[in-house]
């Protein structure tokens, strides 16, 4: 057990270093070149050689890293807890219709704009109108997913609800777009690429506020997690109420989901793919390890994919969504080759 705690504890100080060495290069990439020395002045206060690099790094570089940990960290985690519910290696974040939600919410925002117009159109571009929109569309979805979750007995059921609310937010949103004006569609298709790169401290204010409180709500769950690794038979016959615990998970989940999406758009591979490899990493089946593995390679992983999307010494920067899969998904296959096991 100590030569196991060592262990760990080597890999979440390697884990933590990483994070913290990548944060520092992530902000120091960008279409202008600004000096290390420069670059730390900026961030702790000191003398700067020219204020408008200050202005870059701390209004525009630092929120976009602090986005990129947040929600790195915000869908594994989610990930994780939809993995552990379903006890289903391929569940991610998305499967209970919340992002479809937030998709059609923004989809009605923008796309409606070619039917509704006037006040529609001017509100498109107004970035807390489109938070607002997707996180409307993403609370409409939850709230009917736990009205299903209430209904129905069986937990898959609830799974197959959700991909079914996917898959009807995903017509309406076609129907949308095939009456829509061409720069609506592009508008929404940029949408739908994610970005880590639009917030401002206000906006990154609410979202940490609501991802917090998502994060520190599943530190309370951690023995009912625990349980629900040997099925829902085993939890209850440990006494442990099974609906009112599902019923939270599916709640938090939602929550970091909607809010996550509402902020940076559908990021995909990240929740389905980082638990694996947390997993793989501690090989360890423990809530207690795995929730703060997940959300720290979450943030890792991400700001990895944000540093290769920004094409560094480019002025443009690729879609993150694409880098996520690109860079993500052969890592992932190659660690399941190797180890020749998926974890549950």
């Amino acid at each position: 057990m100590i030569q196991k705690n060592k262990r760990f504890t080597k890999h979440f100080s390697i884990l933590l270093l990483l994070i913290v060495v990548l944060f520092f290069i992530n902000i120091s990439l960008g279409s202008v070149t600004i000096p290390l020395k420069d670059l730390v002045n900026s961030i702790f206060g000191g003398e700067v050689t020219k204020e408008s690099w200050k202005t870059i790094i701390i209004n525009f570089r630092v929120p976009k890293a602090i986005t990129a940990v947040l929600v790195g960290s915000g869908l594994s985690i989610c990930g994780l807890l939809m993995q552990t519910l379903f006890r289903n290696p391929l569940a991610g974040p998305f499967v209970l219709g919340i992002s479809s939600g937030a998709s059609l919410g923004v989809a009605l925002l923008i796309l409606g704009a070619s039917v509704f117009g006037g006040v529609f159109v001017s509100l498109t571009y107004s970035s807390w109108a489109l938070a607002i929109a997707s996180f409307a569309g993403a609370a409409l979805v939850l709230f009917a997913v736990l009205i299903a979750a209430k209904t129905v007995r069986n937990t898959m059921s609830i799974l197959i609800i959700g991909l079914m609310f996917g898959s009807l937010t995903s017509a309406i949103i076609s129907v949308l777009a095939y009456f829509s004006e061409a720069a609506q569609i592009q508008q929404y298709m940029f949408w739908s690429f994610g970005s880590l790169g639009n917030l401002s401290w206000n906006e990154i204010g609410v979202f940490a506020s609501i991802y917090f409180v998502g994060i520190a709500s599943v530190f309370t769950i951690i023995k009912p997690l625990n349980s629900f690794l040997l099925g829902e038979h085993y939890a209850k016959s440990l006494g442990m109420n099974v609906k009112k615990v599902r019923l939270i998970i599916l709640i938090i989940t939602s929550l970091l989901t909607g809010v996550i999406t509402a902020f940076s758009g559908p990021i995909a591979f990240i929740g389905l793919a980082v638990p694996h490899i947390a997993k793989m990493i501690f090989n360890s089946s423990n809530h207690k390890i795995l929730i703060p593995a997940s959300a720290i390679l979450g943030g890792i992983i991400l700001l990895i994919c944000d540093i290769i999307a920004q094409l560094p010494t480019s002025e443009f920067t690729l879609p993150i969504n694409a880098i996520t899969s690109l860079f993500g998904a052969p890592i992932v296959i190659w660690l399941l080759v190797r180890k020749k096991k998926i974890y549950v």
